[in-house]
């Protein structure tokens, strides 16, 4: 999640890729993170397209660009034993046939809504299936397959020890062009920051109001490292319908589905209360969740308990994202750029209630992200955990992690995407869903805008939540009270 946080950067060595890198290279603490039992994430990312795929094309595309990339043309090689075991990335000669898989789909049997729920049934099952560790850790699936929002769907599947979220995404998008300009690479837009108005104060009172952030800040930090250690031993969420139970196996079958909604909604909204769009997608989820827990209880005859406590961990991208022409720079002329993965967490305990003003969850969202804001609790979590890794392990630090997370309901992240049409090799794309897996949660929501489209991502486990789809309706339904109301408000001063 592209959160503005407070922060240095960690004197931590950062990973330089380019085509002329040593042939074997170690694995970063994160990376070595990913491949523990616990913790064997990979990303998933579904692309819909326009119009009908031509595997060559996207094939050749590949060859140019993605296996220039050093990390997709590097397999993982293991050595050592079982108490101390060395992971290196290795170069490798990558043919690109070898990852890109074309299944067989009997069209005259698959219409309509039936399309969409193959999709979902096609890429759940790709969580049940681990990727070749005999050649690079990734694979694009190419589905002749028309559904309600598009002709035909791409689908990446990365380990997430090759990069965190960000870098694949810009590198992905770094693969693509404008498809009104097929020789410019995509845009995104410009993030703001808030201009300091220290200039209107006096010396004086600059210097008290700076104290007092260094106070605050030093304070925050504090109360979120102790709540992590306390969630870390023994402070769990409520268990609700939506909390899953990860302590014995993560070993599942994860259901993974989207919606995508208006995103020129979100940003109507993000005007008129002058918040940001990641304010806006945290205060509907919030009231999308609240939503669905009341339904799900009444299901089950039980009132909804008072005071629940449903916390998400949020990933932050502790470094500033590696630009695209960087990554295009890679891939086309063998140059450098850092990579691996950077990410913190954030620790959002969303607010389950039910407001006779919708807009109060947008209210209680701000609040608390502005106080997380105002803290170092993404980085301290980045620091501490390679501290961890290289002291104790990655099996401890695993454990650690796993507890953590578990003892939290949820994962949560959002991205930003380009502002108009782009092609994927001469494809032009419809929508971006990308999402997780493999990490301690029953419930993974992902936010991805693409020119005026949010695509949500839900990555669930069906044994906990089996309708991921009302879940969607229900955020669909919040998106549009909450739209509602600040128009009302709006026409009435």
């Amino acid at each position: 999640m592209e959160i503005r946080t407070r922060r240095r950067r960690p004197h931590i060595p950062e990973i330089r890729v380019g085509k002329k890198e040593e042939e074997e290279q170690p694995l970063s603490p994160a990376a070595r993170l990913f491949h523990a039992p616990e913790f064997s994430c990979n990303i998933i990312s579904v692309v819909g397209l326009k119009n009908k795929i031509k595997p060559d094309v996207i094939v050749e595309g590949i060859k140019q660009t993605l296996i220039r990339h050093p990390r997709f043309s590097c397999k993982l090689v293991k050595s050592g034993n079982n108490k101390r075991q060395e992971q290196r990335w290795v170069q490798t000669n990558v043919v690109a046939e070898d990852h890109v898989v074309i299944p067989k789909i009997e069209m005259h049997n698959i219409e309509n809504a039936n399309a969409d729920a193959f999709l979902d049934s096609y890429v759940s099952d790709l969580t049940t299936i681990p990727l070749d560790t005999s050649k690079p850790l990734w694979e694009v699936h190419l589905l002749d397959l028309r559904t309600s929002d598009a002709e035909n769907v791409a689908i990446l599947k990365i380990h997430h020890s090759v990069g965190d979220g960000m870098s694949l995404m810009s590198l992905v998008l770094a693969c693509t062009r404008k498809t009104l300009n097929p020789h410019e690479l995509p845009s995104l837009p410009n993030q703001k920051r808030a201009l300091s108005g220290s200039r209107s104060y006096s010396r004086f009172l600059w210097l008290v109001m700076v104290l007092w952030s260094v106070v605050m800040l030093v304070l925050n930090t504090v109360c979120d490292a102790l709540e992590f250690i306390a969630t870390a031993m023994f402070l769990e969420d409520t268990e609700t319908p939506i909390k899953g139970n990860f302590r014995l196996s993560t070993s599942k079958r994860m259901c993974c589905v989207h919606r995508t909604v208006s995103f020129d909604d979100l940003k109507l909204i993000k005007n008129a209360m002058n918040m940001t769009v990641n304010d806006v997608v945290l205060g509907v989820s919030q009231a999308g969740l609240s939503q669905y827990l009341k339904r799900r209880y009444g299901e089950q005859e039980e009132p909804m308990p008072k005071g629940i406590r449903l916390r998400a961990a949020l990933l932050v991208n502790i470094r500033p994202a590696t630009g695209i022409q960087e990554l295009a720079d890679i891939m086309a002329k063998g140059s450098k750029c850092t990579w691996g993965n950077w990410i913190g967490y954030i620790i959002f305990p969303f607010s389950i209630a039910f407001c006779d003003d919708p807009l109060e969850h947008l209210r209680r969202a701000k609040s608390i992200i502005d106080r997380k804001k105002n803290s170092f609790e993404a980085l301290l979590t980045f620091i501490v955990g390679n501290f961890i890794i290289k002291s104790f392990g990655v099996q401890r630090a695993a454990n650690i992690l796993k507890r953590a997370l578990s003892n939290t309901t949820m994962s949560f992240s959002n991205l930003v995407g380009p502002t108009e049409e782009i092609s994927f090799y001469g494809h032009p794309v419809t929508y971006m869903a990308p999402s997780v897996y493999g990490h301690p949660h029953a419930l993974t929501m992902h936010f991805q805008s693409y020119m005026n489209k949010m695509t949500i991502s839900l990555t669930v486990d069906p044994t906990v939540i089996s309708d991921p789809h009302r879940l969607c309706d229900d955020w669909e339904e919040s998106l549009r009270s909450i739209k509602a109301a600040v128009q009302e408000r709006s026409c009435t001063t």
